[in-house]
């Protein structure tokens, strides 16, 4: 329970941050491309990987709790791409090209895929 909380306050503290940075981005470079998401993607990636590092660099084992709160709460709040890219990059690191170009391709494709399957859904369901 507590990792649970943790991994929810976490959270909430990266879905704020997100929407600052949508709000901040929207204000300075308008509403024609979706910059929020992209600024979230890439910096959470970037913060993803310096996270892992550090946690994998220090002599004593970082906690368990620090790691929930930040990677998963606070990082997968404030964009689950950053934890997408991690899992990518650690198949590719363990020499499984393969399956890290699957996982990759299929995430996107099916992700997207599935969007527009919710989409339809509801468009018909809205027309009968």
């Amino acid at each position: 329970m507590k990792m649970l909380l943790l991994a929810a306050a976490g959270g909430a503290v990266g879905a704020a941050g997100r929407y600052l940075v949508g709000v901040a981005s929207k204000s300075l470079l308008g509403l024609s491309f979706p910059w929020g998401t992209l600024i979230v993607n890439i910096f959470g990636s970037f913060l993803m990987g310096v996270l892992i590092e550090l946690f994998a660099l220090r002599q004593q084992p970082t906690p368990l709790e620090v790691q929930v709160f930040l990677a998963i709460g606070v990082l997968g709040g404030f964009t689950t791409f950053s934890t997408f890219s991690l899992d990518v990059v650690v198949l590719a690191e363990r020499k499984q090209h393969l399956a890290a170009a699957l996982y990759l391709s299929g995430s996107v494709l099916l992700s997207i895929l599935a969007l527009l399957a919710g989409l339809l859904a509801v468009r018909a369901a809205m027309l009968q």
